[in-house]
């Protein structure tokens, strides 16, 4: 399942290769959009399928799905379905109307969440996403991406939580040639 998804990062075009800036403020050579690659149900749902795999064989118990907006929307949303648990979405900063809340779904004191996103590189809007949880009394048991880019997310993450990639960019790569990444 895993070799199928690097496969599909490729043929569905979801790495772009030129010059970007990441969310991370880091300058790069390459792009993974998992944006891109999410809108094929069939991707889709093998990540969701990877990722229930995954927290299977760990023994993961989680009460909840969490995934901040909006790239790891539809991949919470999907994992919700697959799991069968509640869905929380995390907002980047509080709603300026209504109730103002940062989190949609409910979250109760002492909940286990597995928090979800796309790709990360240094790890920085996923744990401000586990922060928001912690701060409405949830335990975030881990989280779960789809692709690290091994730019230092993984040990970042890692100092407070346990940390599943689906795919590193090393995984990525090694099969259709290798791309140097920023230092």
């Amino acid at each position: 399942m895993k070799g199928r998804l690097i496969d599909m990062f490729f043929e569905e075009g979801a790495i772009l290769f030129g010059h970007f800036v990441l969310t991370s403020g880091k300058e790069s050579d390459y792009y993974i959009n998992v944006k891109k690659l999410i809108t094929n149900p069939e991707a889709l749902k093998l990540i969701a399928g990877l990722m229930k795999a995954r927290a299977d064989e760990l023994g993961l118990e989680f009460d909840r799905v969490a995934g901040p907006e909006l790239g790891a929307v539809p991949i919470a949303t999907a994992l919700s379905l697959e799991t069968g648990k509640p869905l929380v979405i995390v907002r980047k900063k509080p709603k300026g109307h209504g109730t103002g809340s940062q989190i949609e779904g409910e979250v109760k004191p002492g909940e286990r969440i597995l928090l979800v996103e796309d790709v990360t590189t240094t790890g920085g809007s996923v744990l401000r996403a586990a922060e928001v949880l912690e701060n409405a009394g949830a335990e975030v048991v881990a989280i779960s991406v789809v692709v690290d880019r091994e730019e230092g997310a993984g040990g970042k993450i890692g100092e407070k939580y346990r940390f599943i990639p689906l795919v590193t960019v090393s995984e990525l790569f090694a099969r259709k040639g290798s791309i140097k990444t920023e230092e």
